[in-house]
Order: C-alpha cells, then sequence, then structure tokens
C-alpha cells in the first residue's frame, strides 16, 4: 500500500487530470443521482469509493476528502491527523516523527503538489474534520454541492 502511496505523489500531475474528469463525469450524473436518491446510491458509492482511494492513497473515508489540495498526498495518513501542514517533529530526511520508516505525509504533500498543473493549492487551509461525514463517500458530497454551485451561477446569468 505504501509503494503505490508514493506512486501517486508521484503522478500527482496525472492524477489531477483524471480527477478532473472524473469530477465531471459525476457532475453530468447528477440529474440521475437526483432521481435515484443521494441517500440510496451512499452505501454503494462509498464502497467503491473505499476501494479505488484505499488502494491509490491509503484512504481513511474520512468523507472530507483533500487529495487534490494537498498534492495526492492523504493528510489522514499523518500519524497525528494534521491536515494544513507538518508538525514541528519532521525528520532533515523528510522522515516522520511518530513513524521514522515513513516519510511525512506533508513532505510528499508538497511534492505532489508541485507536480500537479494547479500546483500550490496546498496552501488552501482545510476545514476541522467533520466526524459525523466519517465513511460516506466524498465523491456524492462534492457532486451535490458542485451541481448546487453551477446552479447559483447559472441563475446569476438570467
Amino acid at each position: 500500500m505504501y509503494a503505490v502511496r508514493h506512486w501517486s505523489v508521484r503522478n500527482a500531475r496525472l492524477l489531477e487530470w483524471l480527477y478532473n474528469k472524473f469530477f465531471s463525469l459525476l457532475l453530468r450524473l447528477h440529474p440521475l443521482f437526483e432521481r435515484i436518491g443521494y441517500s440510496r446510491l451512499e452505501a454503494p458509492m462509498a464502497a467503491l469509493e473505499r476501494g479505488i482511494k484505499g488502494f491509490m492513497f491509503d484512504c481513511r473515508m474520512c468523507g472530507q476528502c483533500a487529495l487534490r489540495s494537498s498534492g495526492m498526498s492523504c493528510p489522514m495518513n499523518c500519524p497525528k491527523s494534521l491536515r494544513n501542514g507538518p508538525c514541528g517533529g519532521v525528520r532533515l530526511d523528510g522522515g516522520c516523527e511518530v513513524i521514522p520508516d515513513m516519510r511525512c505525509v506533508w513532505v510528499e504533500a508538497w511534492e505532489g503538489a508541485q507536480r500537479m498543473d494547479e500546483g500550490m493549492v496546498i496552501t488552501v487551509v482545510q476545514d476541522p474534520l467533520d466526524q459525523r461525514l466519517a465513511e460516506t463517500s466524498s465523491w456524492l458530497r462534492v457532486t451535490r454541492e458542485g451541481s448546487m454551485f453551477a446552479d447559483q451561477k447559472n441563475e446569476g446569468r438570467e
């Protein structure tokens, strides 16, 4: 799993491109999702998301994915669960203070962000975790919220 996490960071630009295409597809599926019902889709979508993101990023299913703003390095892999940057214990070699054999998640996040087209999005401050969203699909939430945002933008044009 650790090797795949490293691959994901090294290929952050490709994964960013894939994410953008996937998100665009999800937004197009929003009307279908609404007809089926987001609540009915939650369990199967969360299972799919857990499988894919668990393999690729060692996802912890926090329900508030920050991969795009953390260089495709999941901040929940930090032993201290730090979502907004490294602790003061990062070793000179980039190793984690708590697990010395592991590279600091935030060192990897910085490297991944440098590879992404949008680059420095790592400077966006993440909101505190809402524990009520744990084990839910962030894909569905982002789709629902993204479609609402698009609707609001379109209403402003009329």
